[in-house]
């Protein structure tokens, strides 16, 4: 019997002839790869802020649909939503609305981390810290607190400490700026992941934002890495966007993923209809990228482990933050 891509290459014909047909054989055989791929879960939780204070690069859509597409394979995920517009929370399906429990109570002290988390509909193992816009008041109130840009990241060690084999990864959703809050996401992570749009103008904040990273390691957390680059918005016709990720693998060669997330109109749908691209289109193109961007990301967690260990035996600020910003600096060995 014929092989669902067989059947496609024999109605299409190859690549030269039909570059839809061959975009249905690729996908096809995508699919198939995934779906037989194995998410091994990491031997510890892995924190990851997913940060770019530039808007519109898929901070929020990658936030989400890593996030899912790990839970859809039985992983155990925590997304806690540091965003005051709330994207993260509606496209995961739970409730945020003003007065809602959420995580501008947990900054204000007012109750913990597992008190406001809730269950994303579509997947079990996907649990949520909403966020409302309620929370776009907390960098002011966050001001007159002592240790201010700690609050987060003694709420989620409490968490982690009572409950350490609950979850395999935490996402911290930042919002597009570099306040208080992104400020918290960084010292309460271990590792960064930064969205990339596949255009020029994406590229021109990032240096304030690995200089914002490079800070935080030398003042209040040595441990955290930039771990991952993921382009965004990719169009393979175009020249523009072949250019930008080929500028991006040659000046942060070791923590761009290979995987690009398309332009896809189903991304965008998706958050409209309270679900992840995974959830809304399983099958579909950017499902298939996300999944592939995240088995990417288990892949890399024996690496991140040995970084984390070079971190902690450095008693060198200095030497420090160098072990990570040599590559987010483009440094070339």
């Amino acid at each position: 019997m014929e092989s669902a891509s067989d059947v496609l290459k024999r109605i299409f014909g190859t690549s030269q002839q039909s570059s839809m047909g061959a975009d249905i054989v690729d996908q096809t055989q995508r699919l198939r790869n995934i779906e037989a791929a194995t998410f091994s879960k990491p031997k510890q939780t892995r924190v990851i802020a997913v940060a770019n204070q530039k808007g519109g690069v898929g901070k929020t859509t990658t936030t989400v649909n890593i996030s899912a597409a790990l839970a859809s394979r039985g992983l155990s995920v925590l997304v806690i939503d540091m965003d005051p517009q709330g994207n993260a929370s509606t496209a995961l399906g739970v409730k945020h609305s003003p007065g809602e429990a959420s995580v501008y109570d947990v900054v204000e002290a007012r109750l913990t981390l597992d008190e406001v988390m809730q269950t994303c509909p579509d997947f079990p193992t996907l649990q949520v810290v909403p966020a409302s816009i309620d929370l776009s008041g907390a960098e002011l109130e966050l001001a007159d607190i002592q240790q201010r840009q700690f609050v987060l990241k003694e709420n989620l060690r409490s968490l982690l400490n009572e409950q350490s084999e609950r979850f395999d990864f935490v996402f911290i959703d930042c919002p597009p700026s570099l306040g208080l809050l992104v400020l918290n996401s960084l010292c309460a992570a271990q590792e960064v992941l930064i969205p990339i749009q596949a255009e020029y103008y994406a590229l021109e904040g990032l240096g304030q934002l690995l200089h914002t990273i490079s800070l935080v390691q030398q003042s209040y957390n040595r441990q955290l890495q930039v771990s991952t680059m993921l382009v965004t918005m990719f169009d393979k016709r175009t020249l523009l966007s072949r250019e930008v990720f080929e500028e991006i693998q040659k000046h942060y060669p070791k923590i761009v993923l290979k995987t690009t997330i398309p332009r896809a109109v189903k991304i965008s749908e998706a958050p409209s209809f309270n679900q992840s691209i995974i959830a809304y289109d399983p099958k579909g193109a950017g499902s298939i990228a996300y999944l592939e961007a995240a088995l990417e990301i288990t892949n890399r967690q024996q690496k991140s482990a040995q970084h984390n260990r070079a971190s902690k035996s450095n008693t060198d600020a200095q030497d420090t933050v160098s072990i990570e910003l040599e590559t987010a600096e483009g440094t070339q060995e």
